[in-house]
């Protein structure tokens, strides 16, 4: 038989996500961001969950071809907009929206021949200072792409850098209000994070959301609330078995370095996972797993292809019985990635993107 670890992917919980983040912003459209492989649950597998999104934002040409492939006719929006010219041919050929961040790329549409002007989102840098143009250039950048017949509609967007904490969106939208109050288009601000905490604000939902992490059943603003808190499911479980079980003496190590030293006589449980399957390898002991549901930790070091957990709460367990290294067991009990991504030191978004192309990737619908 295979080895027993897979991921399970629920488009049933994509589907109600992506309804709860609706209802955050009623009025505005919903790109679904599925860049990286839909966060590493797979494009074909995360559309199946997703169709019922106004549009998907993403990366990659060949992402954008896959989802036309998948008969998606709505909107596609690269987020990063094209690297180079050749690129603007295949947004015309696929019908492709896309970001323009820098001069580099006004250069290029400047320079393209085509008989169908192109959809485009100008990104203003209001603070995150990563893409887009400062506020001092914004309108310059607008105006030569408002004077180019390659160029349709022009959309607004910018993008919050601490729409999860307590610094909140204010600062920022202050300046994009300031610079673009009086300039046409559509507007696209809010991440997961701003539309979850700040949804509420019309001028912050605007004409077009853009979550991502959330759709997946990921707080954005973890700890400070839980998915539950915000109503949201798991879309990604990632489950393996025993396939050993030891009896410790009190003073025994366990696993590379015998970073833990068995306090007294106690059962652990050999699971079939390891940093080679995604699962992050500086987890450190007393990390959160279910073991036949029941929530126990690990113990010692994260190998290769195994780590090892304490047997004490689920005295019944035995080789065979199923792990749960995040998400949803098979008992209906949920084990949340952003607890599992807490303590070892990392955030969901690295979980969810870091599965290995060994695990087997399943639906079940």
């Amino acid at each position: 038989m295979p080895r027993p670890i897979q991921a399970l992917i629920h488009p049933h919980a994509l589907r109600h996500n992506l309804a709860r983040l609706q209802q955050a912003a009623p009025d505005a459209r919903v790109w679904a961001v599925v860049k990286a492989r839909a966060y590493g649950h797979g494009m074909e597998r995360a559309f199946e969950g997703l169709r019922a999104a106004d549009g998907f934002a993403l990366l990659d040409l060949a992402e954008a071809q896959t989802l036309r492939d998948l008969d998606w006719r709505g909107p596609i929006l690269l987020l990063e907009g094209v690297f180079e010219q050749r690129d603007l041919e295949l947004c015309s050929r696929l019908d492709l929206w896309h970001v323009v961040h820098t001069e580099a790329q006004i250069d290029m549409l400047s320079r393209h021949k085509t008989q169908v002007p192109q959809r485009v989102f100008l990104k203003m840098n209001s603070g995150m200072n990563r893409l887009g143009f400062a506020p001092e250039r914004f309108r310059a950048a607008w105006a030569r792409l408002n004077a180019l017949p390659q160029v349709d509609e022009i959309s607004l967007m910018t993008h919050f850098a601490h729409a999860d904490d307590a610094v909140g969106v204010d600062a920022q939208l202050a300046v994009f209000n300031a610079i673009s109050h009086d300039l046409p288009g559509e507007r696209s601000l809010a991440n997961s994070a701003a539309l979850l905490r700040h949804g509420n604000n019309p001028v912050v939902s605007a004409d077009w959301v853009r979550p991502g992490i959330a759709l997946y059943g990921s707080a954005p603003d973890h700890p400070l609330h839980t998915a539950d808190d915000w109503g949201l499911r798991p879309a990604m479980s990632l489950r393996s078995q025993l396939i050993s079980v030891q009896q410790l003496k009190a003073g025994d190590e366990v696993g590379y370095g015998g970073v833990f030293k068995a306090e007294r006589e106690m059962r652990i449980g050999v699971v079939a996972c390891g940093y080679a399957d995604g699962y992050p390898r500086h987890a450190p002991s007393g990390t959160p797993v279910l073991i036949g549901g029941v929530r126990t930790q690990t113990v010692g070091r994260v190998s290769m292809d195994m780590l090892c957990v304490d047997l004490t709460p689920v005295p019944a367990a035995h080789v065979g019985s199923e792990a749960t290294l995040w998400g949803q067991a098979s008992t209906g009990e949920v084990l949340g990635i952003d607890e599992v991504a807490m303590a070892a030191g990392t955030v969901g978004y690295e979980l969810m993107c870091a599965l290995a192309p060994r695990v087997p990737v399943t639906s079940d619908n």
